[in-house]
């Protein structure tokens, strides 16, 4: 998952594109970049590390002009230890292009022979970013050998790489001279938002990952970018849009839902918050019919992405909702940590308990997700050295089972707790005494209940459906052979995901 922004304006963008950036901090920490277009001159500056880390007084000094676009980091294809694959990433023609994007192309390893045999372009990274790129500048460079310029070639060259690359991407680029383009995959996995603000120049235009970034930057919601749609906005401030896709379908990945997105933002036109409010009752409702779970006597969340569902959850059940765990805010996240063992101790650095809140209790503690499961493990065993009676262990989603090939980096199958075992028996690997966890057609119905127009989602962590139809056991093994085991999300997402902290491709 990355967080992407980019804007056209009639004053400097700089600082615009930090505040933004900052207000999407949670999509990734790895690394960032932003570049700025000065007429025909773009400006780059792009590093490892969080925001506030990468950037300096002289750097935003040098990204002079009125647009650009900026990226957040953290990585799913590619090489994770590597500076060059900050992005945005340039090539020098047609044109100048800058380009950046959130999402995971699955057929990259086609595309990097086409455009090495076929198109005789040059790659100098694994980022398959880069490799999006070189496929929208080759097909723009055919496209105006035989036409001019402008907004109908730009479309037509994002139509062809609609044709030519699978999986999930949420695009925005720079190209010198001329403009910002965003583009969207015909799935729309991946969330892209534009936004418009009027100033005395007249008007200005951000698109971004999520909504939280234009309020933060006070421009209006205008929509979000439609499945396979390409928007183009001129230097002068001139919007233009077109479907460039054949056969799009609104497709968004129900995990941002459950764990990606900031609370506070909308997401083709679902609150987030108002979402994970429905999956708390939608779980309650669950818990009201089990027997074997009626002696609750707090509902605890695990901080903080969990405290919407442990909130609307426990006032669903007429429960008592008690904050039993403190965050140590100024610890690093666990998932940057080498080795397994040192995220686990970690996590009690991390999380300290409030003892009288446990203490001779029955209770239920509520996660967003259960991934590796090691973390749900260390937390039910903090509550029982508090002084729990029982131990109850709730996960706002379903079990996940399947990697995830659009943009998350989950770990491999064999390492999900859920891939292999029943509910009962992934409640004896954590220590719960009872183990629940979300049905998936609840879950899709919490979404579908913020925004009824949203019915159908990309959910492959669960269910094992990719939808883009490409996807076989021998790539699934191959990204599984691909990845660095000492990289990754944390064992389970309350870790990982310190949104309302700002913390957390």
């Amino acid at each position: 998952m990355c967080g992407i922004l980019g804007i056209v304006a009639h004053t400097a963008v700089n600082q615009m594109l930090y505040d933004g950036l900052i207000a999407l901090q949670h999509r990734g920490q790895d690394a960032a970049g932003i570049v700025t277009g000065n007429g025909n001159a773009l400006h780059m500056h792009k590093g490892k590390g969080m925001v506030r880390d990468v950037f300096r007084t002289r750097n935003m000094r040098d990204l002079v002009g009125s647009m650009g676009i900026a990226h957040t980091r953290y990585p799913t294809a590619g090489s994770a230890d590597s500076a060059q694959e900050s992005q945005p990433f340039y090539v020098n023609s047609p044109f100048g292009i800058v380009l950046a994007h959130n999402g995971n192309l699955t057929n990259t390893e086609a595309l990097r022979e086409e455009l090495s045999r076929l198109d005789f372009r040059h790659l100098n990274t694994n980022s398959d970013t880069e490799v999006l790129l070189n496929i929208f500048a080759y097909e723009l460079e055919r496209i105006v050998r035989d036409q001019p310029m402008g907004p109908d070639a730009i479309f037509a060259a994002v139509a062809g790489v609609h044709q030519r690359c699978q999986g999930a991407y949420a695009v925005v680029a720079l190209i010198a001279g001329w403009g910002l383009l965003a583009f969207r995959d015909p799935f729309g996995i991946r969330p892209l938002i534009m936004g418009r603000t009027e100033v005395l120049g007249g008007a200005e235009f951000a698109i971004t990952s999520e909504s939280v970034a234009l309020d933060t930057l006070n421009f209006d919601t205008l929509r979000d970018v439609a499945p396979g749609e390409a928007i183009f906005v001129s230097q002068a401030g001139e919007l233009h849009a077109r479907q460039c896709a054949k056969s799009p379908r609104l497709f968004p990945c129900i995990f941002e839902y459950v764990y990606l997105a900031r609370p506070d933002s909308v997401i083709d036109g679902a609150s987030v918050y108002e979402a994970r409010l429905h999956m708390g009752e939608e779980l309650a409702e669950k818990i009201r019919l089990m027997p074997e779970a009626q002696d609750i006597d707090v509902v605890i969340p695990i901080p903080d992405s969990s405290r919407p569902y442990a909130l609307e959850l426990a006032n669903s059940l007429g429960l008592k909702y008690r904050e039993g765990f403190v965050k140590n805010r100024y610890i690093g996240r666990t998932f940057i940590m080498p080795g397994q063992a040192m995220r686990q101790r970690s996590v009690r650095q991390k999380l300290n308990t409030v003892d009288v809140e446990f203490k001779g209790k029955v209770v239920l503690l509520v996660d967003d997700s259960i991934v590796r499961g090691t973390t749900s493990n260390r937390i039910v065993q903090m509550a029982r050295d508090a002084g729990a009676r029982k131990v109850y262990f709730a996960s706002a989603s379903p079990p996940v089972r399947y990697q995830n090939v659009y943009g998350i980096d989950m770990p491999n199958q064999d390492e999900l707790i859920a891939h292999s075992r029943d509910e009962a028996a992934i409640g004896r690997e954590i220590g719960a005494d009872l183990l629940i966890y979300q049905e998936l057609d609840a879950l899709k119905r919490a979404v579908t209940r913020a925004n009824p127009a949203l019915t159908e989602f990309e959910a492959s962590c669960f269910d094992g459906n990719y939808i883009t139809g490409d996807i076989t056991v021998a790539y699934l093994s191959r990204v599984a052979g691909e990845r660095d085991p000492d990289r990754g999300q944390d064992d389970d997402g309350a870790e990982t995901n310190e949104e309302l902290s700002l913390a957390g491709n």
